[in-house]
């Protein structure tokens, strides 16, 4: 069994110490001042802009390796894309799930577009098309569980198995606010144009992003992702970010702003990188991408 890190709550409690440390030192110490941002997180890649984040390519180059679902326990394998860059320590690792009847392919653009951010990237096959948001949640903790314990030494090397988020589409989506419902320990979850039948998440104690779209028929945002933001009461931070004009399939193809939102939230809370903090709070305004946004900042 493995045994999983401690919550966010408690590991960001641990970092703002850090960084009241650092603060107060300074203020002894002019010479200490700088090593102050640096403590407060895991930082990695170089200063964040907003085109930076718009771009289809982050700074780092990135590599991949297939698990097949031969060698999968509890899911139906995938594909690893990983940062070939063994100079700035270890990276968070997210973990990704396609929707109903949908297969890995659906989110390969996301998930190389992180790991090319920082990240090492699980973009999973369920193991039937068909399976529901439950299983779907099952299945992104099992392949977080795989990353950690099972991937080849090149991607483990890589990967700090303390600091995982989860994200999916649709039913990956539902699937993702019940991962995040069942395991606490996990620093981030970003939702998709969610679908699920349950819509309360007062359990969820995981800072999370719900991403939904204007035009979904398929999971419209008044029947999900805003009664789901809503009932987030127990999640230290959350966020709901409404796609102007978008379809329920929107994950599915390049987007810059769910790339730039997803990247920024994942970075902020896997990474606890204070630099993204930028383009989350305050809150963005409504624009020709976005129809709406709410949040709890501050952070």
């Amino acid at each position: 069994m493995q045994s999983h890190p401690p919550t966010p709550v408690n590991r960001r409690a641990r970092t703002f110490t850090k960084l009241a440390l650092a603060l107060a030192l300074a203020g002894g110490a002019g010479a200490i001042a700088p090593a102050a941002h640096a403590a407060a997180g895991y930082e990695r890649g170089p200063d964040p802009t907003s085109s930076s984040l718009e771009s289809s390519r982050g700074p780092f180059r990135v590599s991949s390796t297939t698990v097949s679902s031969l060698a999968a326990r509890g899911f139906g394998g995938g594909t690893i894309y990983y940062p070939t860059d063994t100079s700035q320590g270890t990276f968070g690792g997210v973990i990704v799930a396609p929707g109903f009847t949908a297969s890995r392919s659906t989110m390969a653009w996301l998930a190389e577009r992180l790991a090319s951010h920082g990240f090492v990237v699980f973009n999973i096959d369920t193991i039937t098309r068909s399976d529901q948001p439950d299983s779907r949640g099952r299945q992104l903790l099992a392949a977080a569980d795989h990353l950690a314990e099972e991937s080849s030494l090149t991607v483990r090397s890589r990967l700090d198995a303390g600091r995982i988020g989860v994200m999916g589409h649709s039913m990956g989506g539902g699937g993702t606010l019940a991962a995040a419902e069942s395991r606490p320990s996990l620093q981030a979850a970003i939702p998709l144009t969610p679908w699920h039948t349950d819509k309360s998440w007062g359990n969820v104690q995981v800072p999370t992003m719900i991403i939904g779209a204007e035009n979904d028929s398929v999971a419209p945002v008044a029947s999900h992702s805003e009664p789901f933001y809503n009932s987030l009461s127990s999640a230290p931070e959350k966020a709901y970010l409404e796609l102007n004009g978008a379809s329920h399939f929107a994950p599915n193809s390049s987007n810059s702003t769910l790339a730039k939102y997803s990247i920024a939230w994942m970075k902020r809370f896997v990474d606890d990188d204070l630099r993204y903090d930028q383009f989350l709070c305050p809150a963005p305004g409504r624009s020709t991408q976005i129809e709406e946004y709410r949040s709890s900042c501050p952070h």
